[in-house]
């Protein structure tokens, strides 16, 4: 599988060259505990919180130590809302949120749409994405400020591709490997109130967070960052033309539709084919060397569709039809193209492999 042709990013990006050569020191002779005062330690805590600065710099932080480095961010989304009993979260969030919202008895709020109703009345807590692993749907916490005395956001499918507003945010998640860093390292942002520690037994984080430091993975987190601040714009116009190529290419199928509304990242094209098994569509998509998946990767062991795709009200036959497309900085035009004509062709072979079966069921 080369990288042109992965078209999961939203699952995770390949981890960037220019991530891992940073990272290689701190896995070779930069082995410290970033808590010890010797040399080797020494060394290690300065990468620490040289990574810290450079998170704080792409997410327009005023300070770094607003800056909490977890494992990602279903850790910091359970770090926050283990804190608040009352409030509720948005009806499209991710399992990382949702199933600790359920722990804690949080409501979820109702959709309008493919958006977010208001709360009736103001909450104590409010937990809303930036956008979305599913349906690339993109939303403004911002707006819910008036709403909730405090307003987390999950920015795990922003951050890093499109500019991070955090005014009105008390706290905000992010994961490295959504934006060509390393797996298992993330950070909880904090605007001002420091929520007490989820791990205990150790001083790590200013206390925040016990645990020796994954001082590689961090570097990481912090040279994805460094890199993202510079290529941001040519990320996003280039995921932009990859997007069009494959909505072009995709013009001589019928029955199909886009999902996610109008506002969407340029990162993610939810499509629904009538007639086929979403499953069935991206085996053959393996077959022929591309990635892509039919919903969320953390998801993907079940077989009925998604809270969010139910969300959109569709038929359950243009649901069990819909697959996703997430495009990367190691996507090509090319491949794109020919992404869309392998999914045009293959959607053609499935259907017509259903209406063969059916008439064999007759």
């Amino acid at each position: 599988m080369v990288r042109d042709r992965y078209f999961d990013n939203a699952a995770t990006t390949p981890l960037d060259p220019r991530v891992l050569q940073e990272m290689m020191p701190f896995l070779e002779d930069g082995f410290g505990n970033a808590h010890s005062i010797h040399a080797h330690g020494q060394r290690a805590i300065a990468a620490v919180e040289q990574a810290r600065e450079r998170v704080a710099m792409l997410l327009g932080a005023e300070d770094p130590a607003q800056v909490t480095f977890t494992s990602g961010a279903t850790e910091a989304n359970n770090w926050v809302l283990a804190n608040f009993s009352e409030g509720a979260v948005g009806p499209f969030e991710h399992s990382a949120i949702l199933e600790p919202a359920r722990r804690s008895g949080l409501q979820i709020l109702a959709n309008c749409g493919v958006q977010i109703c208001p709360p009736d009345s103001p909450l104590p807590f409010l937990s809303v994405m930036s956008a979305n692993n599913e349906l690339g749907t993109l939303w403004h916490p911002q707006q819910f400020r008036a709403s909730a005395e405090v307003l987390h956001s999950d920015m795990t499918q922003s951050v890093g591709k499109l500019p991070t507003d955090l005014e009105g945010i008390d706290y905000a998640s992010l994961s490295a490997h959504k934006f060509y860093g390393p797996k298992g390292i993330g950070a909880l942002y904090t605007a001002e109130q420091p929520l007490p520690p989820l791990l205990v037994g150790g001083d790590q984080e200013n206390g925040l967070r016990a645990g020796t430091l994954n001082v590689s993975a961090i570097v990481g987190l912090g040279a994805a960052a460094a890199v993202a601040l510079d290529t941001m714009e040519e990320d996003a116009r280039h995921a932009l033309e990859m997007r069009a190529a494959v909505v072009e290419g995709l013009e001589g199928v019928a029955d199909w539709r886009v999902n996610g509304g109008e506002e969407v990242s340029p990162y993610v094209l939810s499509i629904s084919f009538l007639g086929i098994e979403g499953e069935s569509l991206v085996v053959e998509l393996d077959r022929a060397g591309y990635a892509i998946s039919s919903g969320a990767a953390c998801s993907s062991r079940s077989a009925e569709p998604s809270h969010v795709l139910t969300s959109l009200g569709l038929d359950p036959e243009w649901l069990r039809g819909t697959v996703r497309v997430s495009f990367g900085r190691f996507n090509t035009l090319h491949a794109s193209e020919e992404l869309a004509r392998v999914l045009l062709t293959s959607v053609e072979k499935l259907r017509t492999m259903g209406r063969r079966a059916g008439k064999r069921a007759t």
